[in-house]
Order: C-alpha cells, then sequence, then structure tokens
C-alpha cells in the first residue's frame, strides 16, 4: 500500500503548497480542533454555518502537522511561525476530502460492506462489524458518523493494515448515497429497509427507495443483501432478481436467510438456524424481534465472506450497540431506562413501543419526542405513532415537541386515560414529572429524532436515579 505523502495530496487535490516538506508522511486526518491529536492533519471544513478553515492556527498550536485550508490568506508573519508546518491552500476542502478518501479507499483490496436504511442502519453495522471482525481486522464507521464527512473521514483515518470495511451510509436528500458510494465502492451493498424517515425531503417511500439505491451507484458488480420483510424491497427484489446477485433476509417472508425457531424474552432473544447443513442455536442479548432481523443479515454477510459459523455465532453473541441505540440503563429499585434517542420514525418507535409491550410485570412509561424531517405528512405520521402508542399498552405517555401534539389529540381519541397522559414544552419539566412519579421496577422509554435533544432527559433521569 502507497503511503499519502505531501506530494500525493497536492496531486490529488490540486492544492498548492505554502510551506512544509512535500515527502512528509500523512498518516492521520481531523476535522476538529478539539479532539485533533499531534501529527495529524487538520482539514478546515467549510458548512453552511461553520468554517472551520477559521481554525487552522489553533489546530497547529495544538500540535498538527499540517493544514489543508480554503480562502484563508497568511500573513508574513504566519509563514515565519508556521514555517516548520505543512500548509496547504485548495479551492475547496470538501472536496479535497472526498478526492483523498477515495484515493485511500482504491489502496485497499478487501470487502468493503456499505449498509443504508431507514432505520436499523448503526445496529445492523454493530452487527455485522463484530461478526467480520471474527476474521478479519475491520474498519467501522464511528458512531452517526454516516454523512458526507463523516463516511470519507472514516476512510481516511483507516490503518494501513485493514481487512475489512463495514460503513453506515445516511442520506436527507437525493444525491447525498451516491456520492458515498462512489467514494467508498462497495462491494456488499445491504438495505435494511425502506421506511417514512426523511420522507418530508423526499416526498413519498417509493422515492426513499430511489434515494436507498444509490448505494449501488459507485459499486462494481455488487452482491445485495436486502430485508425481504419490507414491502417496498420484497417488491423490488421480485422485479430485479434476475438482474441482479441479491440475497435475502426476513422472519415473515420466505427468504434465503431466515430462522426457523425463536424465542422471545425480556431482554434477549435466541433463534435457530440451519447453516451450511449445521444446526445453529444463536442468542441476541438485545431484545426485539427488529435484533433477530439484523442478526439475519450479518449471517447473510458472514457466509458471503465465508466465516465460519462459530465466528458468525459468536460475533452476534458479544456484539455492542452504539451509544442512544435501545440502551438499557438498569437503575435502582429495578427502574430501567431504555435510552433509543438517537433517531426516530414511525417504524423504529413501533420496534421500541412492541419490545416494552414484551416486558412483563412492570409499569410502563413512553417519553416520546418529534420525528423531523417528516414535511407535509407530519400530521399523519404522529397521528399513527398516537394508535401505535394505544396498541403496545403504554400506562404513562409524556410528550415534548411541536408535532407530538398530534400524538396526544390522537390517543385522547382513542380512549387513553388523560391521567396518565402529559404534554410539556420544556425538556426540563419531563424530568421534574418523572422524578415525581416513578415507582419501583418501572420501565422508561426515551424515544425522539436526535434533534430534540431527549438523550439529556436520559442523563439526567440516570443521574438521578442511578
Amino acid at each position: 500500500m502507497d503511503k499519502i505523502n505531501v506530494k500525493n495530496i497536492l496531486e490529488i487535490t490540486k492544492g498548492i503548497l505554502i510551506s512544509g516538506n512535500e515527502n512528509e508522511i500523512c498518516k492521520k486526518f481531523s476535522k476538529d480542533t478539539r479532539t485533533i491529536s499531534n501529527n495529524d492533519i487538520y482539514i478546515g471544513i467549510k458548512g453552511e454555518k461553520f468554517d472551520g478553515n477559521l481554525f487552522w492556527k489553533e489546530a497547529l498550536l495544538k500540535g498538527a502537522k499540517g493544514v489543508i485550508v480554503q480562502d484563508v490568506e497568511f500573513s508574513e508573519e504566519d509563514l515565519e511561525n508556521f514555517r516548520e508546518k505543512i500548509i496547504i491552500k485548495v479551492d475547496n476542502t470538501l472536496n479535497a476530502l472526498y478526492d483523498l478518501a477515495e484515493y485511500k479507499r482504491k489502496q485497499y483490496n478487501v470487502p468493503v460492506i456499505a449498509i443504508t436504511g431507514s432505520v436499523g442502519k448503526t445496529s445492523t453495522k454493530d452487527i455485522i462489524a463484530s461478526v467480520v471482525s471474527q476474521k478479519y481486522k475491520t474498519l467501522k464507521t464511528i458512531g452517526n458518523n454516516n454523512n458526507n464527512i463523516g463516511l470519507p473521514m472514516t476512510i481516511l483515518n483507516a490503518d494501513e493494515d485493514i481487512e475489512a470495511m463495514v460503513l453506515e451510509m445516511g442520506m436527507n436528500h437525493f444525491g447525498e448515497i451516491k456520492l458515498l458510494s462512489q467514494i467508498a465502492k462497495p462491494n456488499i451493498c445491504v438495505i435494511t429497509n425502506i421506511g417514512t424517515s426523511h420522507i418530508g425531503n423526499l416526498g413519498s417511500r417509493e422515492n426513499i427507495l430511489k434515494a436507498k439505491l444509490e448505494i449501488l451507484e459507485g459499486a462494481e458488480t455488487p452482491y445485495i443483501i436486502i430485508n425481504n420483510d419490507n414491502d417496498l424491497l420484497s417488491k423490488w427484489y421480485n422485479e430485479n432478481k434476475d438482474g441482479f446477485d441479491i440475497v435475502t433476509y426476513g422472519i415473515d417472508n420466505k427468504s434465503d436467510i431466515m430462522p426457523e425457531e425463536i424465542e422471545m424474552m425480556e431482554d434477549k432473544s435466541k433463534f435457530t438456524i440451519t447453516l451450511n447443513n449445521e444446526i445453529n442455536k444463536i442468542t441476541v442479548n438485545v431484545g426485539g424481534k427488529h435484533f433477530i432481523t439484523n442478526s439475519l443479515c450479518a449471517i447473510a454477510v458472514g457466509l458471503k465472506l465465508n466465516i465460519e459459523n462459530n465466528k458468525i455465532k459468536q460475533g452476534i453473541e458479544t456484539f455492542q450497540l452504539t451509544k442512544n441505540r435501545m440502551e438499557i440503563i438498569e437503575l435502582k429499585n429495578g427502574i430501567k431506562i431504555i435510552n433509543d434517542a438517537y433517531n426516530s420514525s414511525v417504524e423504529s418507535v413501533e420496534a421500541s413501543l412492541k419490545y416494552l409491550k414484551n416486558i412483563k410485570e412492570c409499569r410502563k412509561i413512553a417519553i416520546l419526542g418529534d420525528v423531523l424531517e417528516t414535511g407535509e405528512f407530519e400530521q399523519k405520521i404522529h397521528e399513527q405513532i398516537g394508535e401505535i402508542v394505544v396498541e403496545n399498552n403504554v400506562d404513562i405517555l409524556i410528550c415534548n415537541g411541536k408535532a407530538s401534539q398530534y400524538i396526544i389529540e390522537r390517543v385522547k381519541k382513542l380512549g387513553f386515560n388523560e391521567k396518565d397522559l402529559y404534554y410539556f414544552d420544556d425538556r426540563k419539566e419531563i424530568v421534574n414529572l418523572v422524578k415525581k412519579i416513578v415507582k419501583p421496577n418501572d420501565v422508561i422509554l426515551i424515544k425522539a429524532s436526535n434533534g430534540m435533544k431527549f438523550f439529556e432527559i436520559s442523563e439526567e433521569l440516570n443521574k438521578y436515579l442511578k
């Protein structure tokens, strides 16, 4: 593998070297001066509301080896003070990031698994990465770094000895996954489902499907893995199975990868599946049917990569969820918090509430906030969530957010007991209420789009109830 040096960067980005040695090797890259490490190359990303180029001096003073910037004028004093540092000026730092990540990706002849979908991307990524890492040294997307900045930064910082990549791809609009796919060039493409996330931007579930299928744009002869229980993906599969190499997974619809027996428990699930003519009993240490579905997806990836059955099983049974995704926090007096506050949609709310319903002998409290980016569908989607709340026997419902008023209105019409129904404009009032009403063995679900910042509710209750 060719190491990236300053000369490479200049050639790839068509940049100008202001100072520094062309032969200097550049191993790690950063876009954040708060977390920058010694010898990093800082890339000043310019966005709509924030200009990272303004912090180039701070990056160098904190130990960065060099910077890649745009729209910066350097004084003679600057050049004298930082004469030992690498300073590269480009027309557009974001394009430079894309070009560098694409160059770095081409250095690897390894399996690249790309994952997209309306919900479940991150948890599916976590399980797949756990399975793949049983055989290969694996790079995976950390946290929610699945956008046009996070994905290329992930690739650009890959270690030289990486043997596989598991990359999550998110989007809000058309064209975004196409860009990510062209950078990552996946050879295994996973689509978890097509729901209603970002429907306000895209206009319909059919358009969401089109946007997710952009994952194929950068792939050559891709191996495609799809959730056959999803209506739109199942339809797409039946219409395209002769033109692509596709494997399906699912529980309800007949699929290539599906369990034979399922045992559901409060905090975990077990299922039996035959792999390579061998019966395997697998435990998923997170409750909820959707985590069995995610595990089936990971099995499909493992089989494609010829990972042994026992290693696939071990990867599923030992995976760790990314923070704020179905994070179960056990507190005093048997009280539990289900912190699922990172993202929200009709589908993910339903999955979380079904999980809550299956917990026995407890009072069930649901703290729900707005699903964002729903556009003209805002009222319909939140009313549908209200119906799901009633179907799943929530004992106490607490809401916050403008659109969540539609949830309140709908549950009232369906006969939800109004003395157990609360709506607040301020998240702090939610915390104060829960402190007053919480009882031993209560289970509290916290669920909303990330922009609602419901993780703060989880943090405050965790401090109080610890």
